[in-house]
This record gives C-alpha cells, sequence and structure tokens, in this order.
C-alpha cells in the first residue's frame, strides 16, 4: 500500500503494535491497561471491515493511528463518519502526524461519498480543541449531546 506522509491503512499484519497504540490511546482517557482486550477489540474491527483504521508508519515502527466508524445522516441521505479514536503515541509527536491521519480520514470522506465526519473531545483535551479546528472542523453548538449507557 502506497504511503503518503507514512500514513497508510492499517492491516491484520499490523496488529500487534496497533493493539498497544489503542492500549496507550486507552490509557490516556484514563482507562486501565487491557492488551488482549485491545488486541481482540482491533482484531474485530480489521476482520469484520466495521471501521476504517489509518496508521503512522517510520520505517515498519507504528506512531499513532485514527479509527473511523460509518454512520448515516438521514436527512442528509448520505454516509457519515465518526472520527472516533485519534492518537499519536509520545515519541512521534511533533511530526504534524495528527494532521496527517486527519487528512487520511478526510480523504475517507471523499473517496466514500460521505457528507463529512464527526468528532467529540473532552473539553479538557487542550491539544485536541486546538488540533481539530486547524484541520477544518468547526465546533457545533447548535444541539445538546445526550448519552444512554446500559448498566453493567
Amino acid at each position: 500500500m502506497k504511503m503518503k506522509n507514512n500514513t497508510r491503512k492499517a492491516t491484520i499484519d499490523d496488529l500487534s503494535q496497533l493493539a498497544q497504540l489503542f492500549d496507550e490511546y486507552r490509557m490516556f482517557y484514563h482507562k486501565t491497561s487491557d492488551i488482549s482486550g485491545a488486541e481482540q477489540f482491533i482484531s474485530e474491527r480489521l476482520e469484520s471491515k466495521d471501521s476504517e483504521i489509518f496508521v503512522v508508519d517510520e520505517e515498519g515502527k507504528l506512531g499513532g493511528f485514527v479509527q473511523l466508524y460509518p454512520l448515516f445522516s438521514s436527512t442528509r441521505m448520505k454516509r457519515y463518519w465518526l472520527l472516533n479514536d485519534l492518537y499519536v503515541n509520545p515519541e512521534f509527536r511533533g511530526k504534524a502526524y495528527s494532521k496527517a491521519l486527519i487528512e487520511e480520514a478526510k480523504e475517507l470522506c471523499r473517496t466514500s461519498n460521505s457528507c463529512g465526519m464527526y468528532l467529540e473531545t473532552g473539553k479538557e483535551n487542550m491539544i485536541g480543541n486546538q488540533l481539530y479546528p486547524s484541520a477544518g472542523f468547526k465546533k457545533y453548538d447548535e444541539v445538546n449531546f445526550y448519552e444512554w449507557e446500559v448498566e453493567s
């Protein structure tokens, strides 16, 4: 697969390194480390093709990823993507890889004839809250966001 800006689509061969990055990402959001769970989750996503994952690859070492899930906009009658996960390992930061991964996500939107993508990030995520507007995302304050969770 052709790489641009050291980014490319993830494959099952990336599973071990990608699971490690995914585990780091989850720990960033205050979850307990679970490498085997991360590996199973990412393996399921890759095998079932129910998400799109792009990675940063520096000579065989993965340094970051973005994962998108397909949604649909009924009012626009088109696919819409949820940019659910974006993470770059601290060793790889400062090289514009976050923006390169976002560009891969934008290209996915274009090639899949979608109407765009949606994301959310915590108010305390200062880096993300500077990154996303600089990458062309607009903060959307016109609706209330609600969540319902199944009780465990």
